[in-house]
């Protein structure tokens, strides 16, 4: 299978399960689920066909874990901008979680914290070299420490997806390392 291949569907799947449903004529679930017969219609119709073999391998195989399938439906594992409640337990988060951004964003993070922007929420890696990864699709990444058990402490909710990605309302400045 072309990589590249992988790629555009994975992307056309983000685009689709996480942003922009209605566009080829579906309707997630309140939790963001769809049937993946319906998906795959959906996408035939929208003139991207996709085969339920090309959809097992990017959901398999996809390095960061985007998409959960259960039960003959399938789902974006976060990142939604669209209304979903993905149902994620309240979890106490590690000492510290990391995010990615790069320079020409520091200016608006010291001033007002970490905002889901789009979002539902702020994702949150759970080490530099993923946070390092995310902060190099926009650019130079630099990498903030988040002081995420700190946070837990002061009341802040944090959840964790099924890719490992932690999420959080928001993130005050009190709690971010910024590199000198």
């Amino acid at each position: 299978m072309d990589d590249r291949r992988l790629v555009r569907i994975s992307k056309y799947l983000s685009k689709h399960l996480r942003h922009e449903p209605e566009r080829i004529g579906i309707e997630l679930d309140p939790q963001g689920w769809v049937e993946v017969g319906t998906l795959l219609e959906a996408a035939t119709g929208h003139g991207f066909a996709i085969t339920p073999d090309e959809l097992r391998l990017v959901v398999e195989g996809n390095d960061k874990r985007r998409f959960a399938m259960e039960g003959g439906r399938i789902r974006a594992n976060q990142g939604h901008s669209v209304s979903v409640d993905l149902d994620l337990p309240v979890a106490v988060p590690p000492p510290f979680l990391y995010h990615g951004t790069v320079a020409r964003s520091l200016a608006a993070i010291r001033a007002e914290g970490l905002r889901p922007m789009r979002r539902h929420h702020v994702h949150l890696s759970p080490d530099r070299e993923t946070a390092t990864r995310v902060g190099a699709r926009r650019g130079r990444p630099v990498v903030l420490a988040v002081e995420s058990g700190a946070m837990h402490g002061a009341g802040h909710e944090f959840r964790v997806s099924a890719n490992g990605v932690w999420l959080v309302d928001l993130v005050p400045v009190a709690y971010i390392g910024f590199p000198r």
